[in-house]
């Protein structure tokens, strides 16, 4: 059983990505759903889709790749953090969430209104919990 499903999502993500994998598997939810769709969104996976085989649904994540000269392919993450953990509560208001890694990111919140990426937040006048960032 895992505690943490969000945590786990990015470790499979960053694993998958080591390993130069195309696609990573995962429990479905409809948080991590919602996850995949911003990272869709936001050019960082290639596709998402849920396989409903058998009693639990399955999140499946195409990751995407740069092509840089002729054999290498690098993950387009180059990283990713979890911020607020099942231990430790990380709560931001809308004039308080800053830009991930310097901009080249993206940190994602859990809000009122729905899971949105902080600059989303921001300019709605939202707060929220931050789940994570990606760079």
């Amino acid at each position: 059983m895992v505690t943490d499903p969000i945590a786990d999502m990015l470790t499979r993500i960053r694993n998958a990505g080591a390993r130069r994998l195309p696609e990573v598997e995962m429990p479905s939810s409809k948080m991590l759903e919602a996850i995949a769709r911003i990272l869709k969104e936001e050019g960082y996976i290639e596709d998402w889709r849920v396989e409903r085989e058998g009693s639990y649904p399955k999140l499946v994540i195409t990751l995407k790749y740069q092509q840089i000269g002729t054999r290498v392919r690098r993950p387009v993450i180059r990283g990713l953090r979890r911020i607020s953990r099942p231990s430790r509560r990380v709560y931001v208001g809308a004039r308080e969430i800053k830009d991930a890694h310097s901009g080249l990111g993206i940190s994602i919140l859990s809000t009122p209104q729905g899971v949105m990426t902080g600059r989303e937040a921001r300019r709605r006048g939202v707060g929220g919990e931050l789940l994570c960032e990606i760079w």
